[in-house]
């Protein structure tokens, strides 16, 4: 099985050694996503909404650059810095992730980078 990195402008560019998605067979790995506007590189909002709704854009532009959507995701893991924004984020996701939603877990941290509130990353299905 060979794998082929995908990459996007629509998406904010990688900051660290790692590309924004690797397809590796029917399956598409989607680096963390954090609120960086593409193109600023800039942190988006100051609240956890704002940045939960760039996280989601962002993961849907490296989906589509990867020729899928949101909805053929499998697994998401969440990095939450306060589990209090637990109820917000499901609220956020079913407004980008149309059920049957993929499994999921969602962790609090210590901290993220640019001192975020928050950071997804994904697999997607792609058969």
């Amino acid at each position: 099985m060979s794998k082929k990195t995908v990459s996007t402008d629509a998406a904010p560019a990688a900051i660290g050694a790692y590309s924004q998605a690797v397809i590796a067979g029917e399956t598409v790995y989607i680096s963390g996503q954090i609120p960086l506007d593409p193109a600023s590189m800039e942190v988006v909002g100051d609240d956890f909404s704002q940045q939960a709704h760039q996280v989601f854009k962002n993961l849907t532009a490296v989906a589509g650059a990867a020729n899928g959507r949101l909805q053929d995701a499998v697994k998401l893991t969440v990095y939450l810095t306060d589990l209090g924004d637990f109820a917000e984020l499901n609220k956020i996701m079913a407004e980008y992730v149309p059920m049957p939603y993929p499994a999921r877990a969602a962790v609090q941290v210590a901290a993220l980078p640019k001192d975020v509130k928050i950071e997804i990353d994904a697999v997607l299905y792609l058969p």
